[in-house]
């Protein structure tokens, strides 16, 4: 099994008419090994690699913390930025 768990949170939505998905800021999602329910797959594409990442206890050089790090999702006009946390599996 996975030695982490990765959480993925919405912290901003850029553009002017919101998620076409319908996602808010505060929307969260937990990653294992399957996609989280209710999440747009466009951003689940987008976000799948950094979370398998994260997953397996890889870390990215150029994030100060490698714990946490943000991710968009690619939608140019209502980009969707998510905060990528990993913790521990319990």
């Amino acid at each position: 099994m996975y030695k982490y768990r990765v959480v993925a949170t919405i912290v901003e939505i850029r553009g002017k008419d919101g998620c076409s998905y319908g996602h808010k800021v505060g929307d969260s999602f937990e990653f294992s090994q399957y996609m989280p329910g209710g999440l747009c797959q466009f951003a689940y594409d987008s976000l799948r690699s950094a979370v398998a990442a994260l997953l397996y206890g890889g870390n990215f050089p150029w994030a100060q913390n490698s714990e946490v790090t943000t991710w968009a999702c690619p939608d140019p006009e209502n980009t969707v930025i998510f905060e990528l946390r990993r913790f521990p599996a319990e």
